[in-house]
C-alpha cells in the first residue's frame, strides 16, 4: 500500500508547489533563426532608420559664428566650415580645443587644427579653451557657452559629424539654447553614410557608439546633469 506524502495544511503559509514551463532548445533555436532572418531581409530599410536617428535635422541661416566640432579631428568638417564662411553664413569659425590642468591650449590638438584649417583655406578661426571632464560633450559645452556669452555671440551653426549630429544639437540646445543662442545645424558626411555603415565592422561599431551616446545623453545626462 503506498503511503500519501502530502504536506500538513499550516505549511501553505511558508511553501508552496507550482509547475515550470520551458521552452525546448529546439524552440529557441528557430526563435534565433527567424530573428536573424528577419533581420537580414529587412536591413536595408532599419539600417537606414537607424542611421537617419542619429542626424541632426539640416538647419543653416546667417549666423554670428559657425560651431565646428572638433573633439575627433576630422578633415572634412574644415572644409565644410570654410565653404559655409566663403558663402557668408557667418563671419568666424569657432573651434573647441581641450585644455590641460594649467589652462592652456593642448598645442598638439591647436598645431591639428590650424594645419586642417591652412589646407580647408580657412581663416578667421578662434579657439575656444574647453575641459575634458565627464560628461565630456556636456561640459565642454557649457565651456562654449560661457565663451560665446562673452563674445555676445546670438547665433551659430554647428559644423559636426554625420552620426553625432543629433547628440551635438540635443547638448547645445540644453546649453546655448537656454542662454538665447539660437542653433542651427549642418551634418557632415564622412566616408559613411546612412545607407552604408554596415558594410564594415568599424562602421558598425562607430554607428553603435553613437546610438548608445545618444541614448545615454537623452535619457539621463541630459534630464539630471544639463
Amino acid at each position: 500500500m503506498r503511503q500519501s506524502h502530502s504536506r500538513p495544511a499550516w505549511t501553505r503559509h511558508f511553501v508552496r508547489r507550482s509547475e515550470r514551463v520551458r521552452t525546448t532548445w529546439k524552440f529557441r533555436i528557430a526563435l534565433v533563426v527567424l530573428i536573424v532572418g528577419v533581420g537580414s531581409l529587412t536591413s536595408d530599410w532599419w539600417t537606414v532608420v537607424v542611421g537617419r536617428s542619429l542626424l541632426c535635422e539640416r538647419d543653416i541661416a546667417p549666423a554670428d559664428g559657425i560651431l565646428l566640432e572638433n573633439f575627433n579631428p576630422e578633415y572634412l568638417l574644415f572644409e565644410r566650415a570654410a565653404d559655409l564662411r566663403r558663402r557668408g553664413i557667418a563671419p568666424t569659425v569657432f573651434v573647441p580645443i581641450r585644455v590641460g590642468a594649467d589652462r592652456r591650449l593642448d598645442a598638439v590638438t591647436w598645431a591639428t587644427a590650424k594645419v586642417m584649417a591652412e589646407l580647408a583655406q580657412l581663416d578667421q578661426m578662434e579657439a575656444i579653451p574647453v575641459r575634458e571632464v565627464e560628461p565630456i560633450s556636456l561640459n565642454a559645452a557649457r565651456d562654449i557657452q560661457r565663451y560665446l556669452g562673452q563674445k555676445n555671440v546670438r547665433s551659430v551653426v554647428v559644423v559636426s559629424p554625420l552620426f553625432r549630429s543629433r547628440r551635438s544639437v540635443l547638448v547645445y540646445q540644453a546649453t546655448l539654447g537656454r542662454q538665447g543662442i539660437a542653433v542651427g545645424c549642418e551634418p557632415v558626411r564622412g566616408t559613411m553614410g546612412v545607407d552604408s555603415w554596415t558594410r564594415t565592422w568599424h562602421g558598425v561599431q562607430g554607428v553603435m557608439e553613437q546610438w548608445l551616446k545618444l541614448q545615454y545623453y537623452r535619457f539621463y545626462v541630459l534630464p539630471f546633469y544639463s
